[in-house]
């Protein structure tokens, strides 16, 4: 009979694959001529800790050179909630399949 860790460990082990096998969605950051640069990075670190300031400024110097950016990839309920965030900020992101 399993204790109640060993059923634990199962469940977050079915969970961590469920997440893999979700479709993925790009985050993508539109360039504008609002904000400034700092702001962006601001608001993605604000947002997205994981991505750290260099990762941050990476993705705003390469919306504002090309016009938009990849900010990270994720299952699509996961990335609508960093959209709207990021939104909600000021910054004109959507998602896409990835």
């Amino acid at each position: 009979m399993a204790t109640q860790n060993q059923e634990q460990i199962i469940i977050e082990e079915y969970i961590i694959e469920r997440l893999l096998t979700l479709p993925k969605y790009h985050i993508i950051l539109h360039n504008d001529d609002i904000h400034d640069m700092l702001f962006v990075v601001a608001a993605l670190l604000q947002t997205i800790t994981s991505l750290g300031r260099a990762g941050a400024f990476e993705i705003m110097l390469r919306a504002h050179q090309t016009g938009k950016a990849i900010i990270a990839t994720m299952p699509r309920e996961t990335a609508e909630f960093y959209c709207g965030e990021l939104r909600n900020k000021g910054l004109l992101t959507t998602i896409e399949p990835a």
